[in-house]
């Protein structure tokens, strides 16, 4: 996988309806237990909520074309709420991205199709203040180096545009976040520069 769409920021929008008030919340993810932290975190913020639901789509292997989704009604009537909001992150082809719409009831019953478009809508109001953006899947290297090489290795990560975060101990360490795609290439550079004394996580 070369790159994916997901969303580029954190949001939340909300809007009224009948008097419900519906909130739809998103946030970027990189796992299924970020996804889950994230709806367990808008669930305990708005507890005093009608309906808390939740859904997401991410990708659990980077190399691999399997999406792990999730939606629930969250006792809504079945089919009116998760699915709804699964759907238009499906629509927009949107990957490693979490989304809650919290609604506040507001005494007035919408029906089943009333609730898919307020719960659609929520999400779409969402996505929209977030901003859609392609990513590239990237893995984490680890660099071990001495003193002696650290130059450069640290040369050979700027030239090619990667943030580094480095720790100076006995010996240092860089952690660097490499696209899935060039990281071998990446790692034989290294080894190269370094005449393999680089130790390479």
């Amino acid at each position: 996988m070369d790159s994916y769409t997901t969303v580029a920021e954190a949001a939340t929008a909300s809007f009224e309806v009948q008097g419900s008030e519906f909130l739809g919340h998103v946030r970027p993810v990189e796992s299924v237990a970020a996804a889950e932290d994230f709806v367990d975190e808008v669930r305990e913020t708005y507890a005093d909520a009608t309906h808390n639901v939740p859904a997401y789509r991410v990708r659990t292997d980077p190399d691999a074309d399997f999406l792990r989704e999730y939606s629930s009604d969250d006792g809504e009537p079945s089919g009116s709420a998760g699915k709804p909001a699964l759907s238009v992150l499906q629509g927009q082809e949107l990957e490693n991205v979490a989304v809650v719409v919290t609604r506040y009831y507001g005494g007035t019953n919408l029906g089943v199709g009333g609730l898919v478009r307020a719960y659609s809508q929520a999400v779409k109001d969402a996505l929209e203040a977030a901003g859609v953006v392609e990513r590239r899947p990237h893995e984490r290297v680890v660099i071990g180096v001495d003193y002696d090489d650290s130059g450069t290795v640290r040369a050979i990560i700027k030239s090619e545009g990667y943030d580094i975060d480095a720790e100076y101990a006995e010996a240092v360490t860089f952690a660097v976040d490499v696209p899935v795609a060039e990281a071998d290439a990446f790692r034989d550079r290294l080894r190269s520069a370094t005449s393999g004394r680089a130790n390479l996580d």
